[in-house]
């Protein structure tokens, strides 16, 4: 076999998770930038909502593109994987496009990861609060089935 099949966000379905994620935000008094990122980490949909700050919109951007190129949550989930592993920590630093800023989630579709969303804009805490709206408001996971 010479090609093979991959399974991606449709640009509708980026939208609708921004639409969900920027909703959280209003919720919780919060201004974000949100990527959201196919399955081979290129820009799909990008928003940034008034008053968000410049430096989310690099920010939401590396969360999503780190998301979905490891399959891990950025922050809590890489944090774990490199907590005990310092060769690790140090090296994933100097990966182009990575941060381990928290607010990066991959997005899993009948257990195949589909794409990534960042947000970006507040304590990292509640950026992941903002993207787990999104991803929930379409009824996928974080997790591999």
């Amino acid at each position: 076999m010479r090609t093979f099949q991959k399974q991606s966000l449709t640009l509708n379905t980026a939208k609708q998770m921004i639409a969900k994620a920027e909703a959280k935000a209003g919720e919780i008094g919060m201004e974000i930038a949100i990527a959201i990122v196919d399955e081979s980490g290129i820009l799909k949909a990008f928003s940034r909502m008034d008053g968000a700050a410049l430096v989310a919109v690099d920010l939401a951007r590396k969360k999503a593109i780190t998301a979905v190129g490891f399959g891990l949550n950025t922050g809590t989930g890489w944090n774990e994987f490199v907590k005990n592993d310092p060769i690790l920590l140090v090296g994933v630093q100097n990966v182009y496009d990575f941060t381990m800023f928290g607010g990066g989630l991959p997005i899993f579709v009948d257990g195949e990861i589909v794409g990534g969303i960042g947000v970006s804009g507040g304590h990292y805490a509640k950026d992941e609060e903002c993207a787990k709206a999104g991803i929930e408001a379409l009824g996928s996971t974080t997790e591999p089935a």
